[in-house]
């Protein structure tokens, strides 16, 4: 197994956006790290609207296989 060595945080904060500013230029940079994130659902509400649009059958065959097949 091969270990890997991990940069502290602020070394990996000051990496990045070196790179983006090299990469990006100044204005793309800063425009990339302004833009504005989606704001959080909460995580049951999310959940719940994701059980409104699955079909009771269909999730259970996608997971399980044909779940109406006799075992034999």
């Amino acid at each position: 197994m091969k270990l890997t060595k991990t940069v502290p945080d602020n070394d990996l904060l000051k990496k990045g956006i070196e790179i983006l500013f090299r990469e990006l230029g100044k204005v793309d940079a800063i425009r990339f790290l302004t833009i504005p994130r989606e704001k959080r659902v909460e995580s049951v509400k999310r959940h719940r609207d994701w059980q409104q649009t699955l079909d009771k059958d269909t999730f259970f065959d996608e997971i399980f296989g044909d779940h109406k097949q006799e075992i034999s």
